[in-house]
């Protein structure tokens, strides 16, 4: 998983424009497939709270979640 991709993806959810997935997948320069992979990795290895919106058509975090990244040792 690219860290950087998980950022952007983070941020297109805090805002709620993600778009389909399909649109998130132009957006992030990736294919459909991993962005089904990347929100996977995001919920299960990070418990972030993600659903699929299907009013306002973008994922959003449903509960209060926080990205962070820690260089912890």
């Amino acid at each position: 998983m690219d860290v950087r991709i998980i950022i952007r993806l983070d941020h297109l959810i805090i805002n709620e424009m993600t778009g389909s997935p399909k649109q998130l997948a132009s957006k992030l320069g990736i294919t459909e497939r991993s962005v089904y992979n990347y929100i996977s990795f995001m919920k299960k290895e990070m418990n972030a709270p993600i659903k699929y919106d299907y009013q306002i058509q973008s994922y959003i975090y449903y509960d209060d979640w926080e990205f962070k990244l820690s260089n912890s040792k």
